[in-house]
C-alpha cells in the first residue's frame, strides 16, 4: 500500500457521503477512483472491494455489529459507525487481511479523525468481533425464510416481502445470489466507427482480457485495465461502456434504415447512441446514406443533458439532436412522427442493485409507489409521439411487477397499442413464455444479467 495515500481513509470518506449526506455510490466511487487514478492496480481494487461491499453488506454488517456492541449502530457517532462497518466487512470477507491488521488500523482512523476517547471502544467492539464471527445467529431460514434472507443478502426486509409475492422462494434466492455475483465491465462496439474484429485487436494491444458475451453479437466483456480513461480505444470512441441488459433493450427495437426515433428519457445516452449506431448500420446494410434518419433525445434536465452530449462528443455519434424536456408535458412539434419511441423511463432501480447497492437502502415503499404513478403519467403524454403502425420500447431496470407487467396492463388497457412478440428481436430468449406476447422480465442469477424488463408495442391506430 502507498505510504502517500490511507486507504482506509479513502473509504472512510466514500462511506460517509454515501450514508451520511445520501450521495449515490457509483459517483462518489467513480470520483474517489478518478482522483487517485495514479495509484497501481491492486490499491484502486482495494478501494472498490472494501468501499463497494461494505456498501453492498452494510445490513448484515450492521446486524453482526449490534450482536456484539452494547452500543447499537443507529447510536453511534456516524464516523465511527461506518469505520466499524469497513472494519467488519474485512473481518467477515477479506481474509487476506489479518484481523489484528484490522482492529489495529480502525484504531489509529479512529484517533486520527478525533476520537481518541472511543478508541477502547473500537478495539473492543472489533476484537471481540473477530473472535466471535462465526458464532453468530441469524434468523432461522426455516421459519423467517424473508427476515433470513433480509440479513444474509443485506436487503431490506419490504423489497424481499415484496418479490416473494411475485416470484418463488427458489427464484427470490437466485435473484439474491446474482446480485452478490463478481460484477464485470461491458462495452458495446461503437459500429459507427469500428467493427468488432478491429476493436479487440486494438483493445488486445492495450494489454486488455477481452471476452465474447451471450445476446448481443457485438458487445464484450473486458478486465485487465487500471483506468478505463486512459485507454486510447476508449479515447477514440471505439465504445461505449453498457451493461447487457441495457443493450437489451437497444436489440429490441429493431431500429430500421431511415428511421425517426424519439428517446424521451435519454441520459446518459446509452439507447439513444446505441439507436444511432443501429441506424447507421441500417442504412449501410440497405445501400442508403448514413445520415438518412434520425435520434431525438431528450431528458429531464440541462445537467443531463450535457451527460449525453459528452457520450456523443467522444463516440462521434451522428443522427442525434439532443433538447431539455419533461417528459410528462406534450411536444405538440412531434405528434405522431415517431417510427420507435423508446421509453426507458425512471424506475426503482432495483434491478441493478449488484452494480449499484445503495439504491435498495435509498427507495421506500412510498417512493416506488409514486414511480408506478410517475411511469403512468409520461406514458400517458408520450404515447401520442408513435405514428399509427409505429413501436414503443417501453423499459425499466427493476423487476417490481407493478411496475413492469403491471404498467403493461394498464397500458394496453388504456391506449391503442398492443404488445408484439419479441421473438425475432430476441431469439435467444424464445423458451421465456412471455417472448412470444412481447415482454421479457430477465433476473439476476437466473439470465446472467442484471434485472431489466423490456416490452415492445405496436401503436394500432
Amino acid at each position: 500500500m502507498t505510504d502517500s495515500v490511507n486507504l482506509r481513509a479513502v473509504i472512510l470518506d466514500i462511506l460517509l457521503e454515501v450514508n451520511e449526506h445520501d450521495a449515490y455510490s457509483h459517483i462518489v466511487m467513480n470520483n474517489a477512483l478518478s482522483k487517485y487514478q495514479y495509484l497501481d492496480k491492486n490499491e484502486r481494487a482495494f478501494i472498490t472491494r472494501l468501499a463497494g461491499g461494505t456498501i453492498e453488506k452494510q445490513i448484515e454488517l450492521d446486524y453482526i455489529i449490534d450482536f456484539f456492541s452494547k452500543t447499537k449502530i443507529t447510536k453511534m457517532k456516524p464516523l465511527i459507525r461506518n469505520l466499524l462497518r469497513m472494519s467488519v466487512y474485512q473481518i467477515k470477507y477479506m481474509s487476506q487481511v489479518p484481523d489484528s491488521a484490522v482492529c489495529n488500523e480502525a484504531v489509529k482512523l479512529a484517533n486520527k479523525r478525533g476520537f481518541s476517547t472511543l478508541k477502547g471502544f473500537v478495539n473492543g467492539v472489533l476484537r471481540n468481533i473477530a473472535r466471535g464471527i462465526n458464532e453468530i445467529q441469524y434468523p432461522p431460514k426455516e421459519n423467517d425464510f424473508a427476515g433470513y434472507l433480509s440479513i444474509k443478502h443485506s436487503i431490506p426486509r419490504w423489497i424481499v416481502d415484496k418479490w416473494l409475492k411475485s416470484y418463488d422462494k427458489n427464484t427470490v434466492e437466485l435473484i439474491l445470489d446474482g446480485f452478490n455475483q463478481d460484477k464485470h465491465t461491458y462495452i458495446r462496439c461503437n459500429r459507427a466507427i469500428t467493427d468488432k474484429v478491429s476493436l479487440v485487436a486494438k483493445l488486445e494491444s492495450e494489454n486488455v482480457i477481452v471476452k465474447e458475451v451471450p445476446y448481443v453479437d457485438y458487445a464484450l466483456e473486458i478486465s485487465g485495465y487500471n483506468y478505463l480513461g486512459e485507454l486510447e480505444s476508449f479515447q477514440n470512441g471505439m465504445f461505449q461502456i453498457q451493461d447487457i441488459s441495457s443493450m437489451i433493450a437497444g436489440v429490441a427495437a429493431g431500429i430500421e434504415a431511415g428511421a425517426y426515433v424519439i428517446d424521451t428519457c435519454a441520459a446518459p445516452g446509452g439507447k439513444c447512441i446505441h439507436a444511432a449506431e443501429s441506424l447507421v448500420t441500417a442504412n449501410r446494410n440497405a445501400g442508403k446514406s448514413e445520415e438518412c434518419g434520425h435520434i431525438d433525445a431528450r431528458d429531464l434536465t440541462d445537467l443531463k443533458v450535457s451527460l449525453i452530449i459528452e457520450n456523443i462528443s467522444r463516440l462521434k455519434t451522428p443522427n442525434i439532436s439532443l433538447k431539455t424536456w419533461d417528459a410528462r408535458v406534450l411536444d405538440t412539434n412531434v405528434l405522431e412522427k415517431a417510427d420507435v419511441l423508446l421509453a426507458d423511463l425512471p424506475c426503482s432501480g432495483l434491478g441493478i442493485i449488484g452494480r449499484k447497492a445503495d439504491i435498495k437502502y435509498k427507495m421506500t415503499p412510498e417512493k416506488q409507489a409514486n414511480l408506478v404513478k410517475l411511469q403512468r403519467e409520461i406514458l400517458e403524454t408520450i404515447q401520442q409521439y408513435v405514428k399509427p403502425g409505429g413501436k414503443l420500447i417501453y423499459s425499466t431496470c427493476t423487476i417490481n411487477e407493478d411496475e413492469n407487467a403491471g404498467n403493461l396492463k394498464w397500458f394496453t388497457s388504456n391506449f391503442p397499442f398492443e404488445l408484439e412478440s419479441l421473438e425475432a428481436e430476441l431469439p435467444f430468449f424464445k423458451d421465456e413464455k412471455t417472448i412470444q406476447e412481447g415482454y421479457v422480465q430477465l433476473l439476476p442469477g437466473v439470465h446472467g444479467t442484471d434485472g431489466f424488463f423490456v416490452a415492445k408495442l405496436r401503436r394500432t391506430e
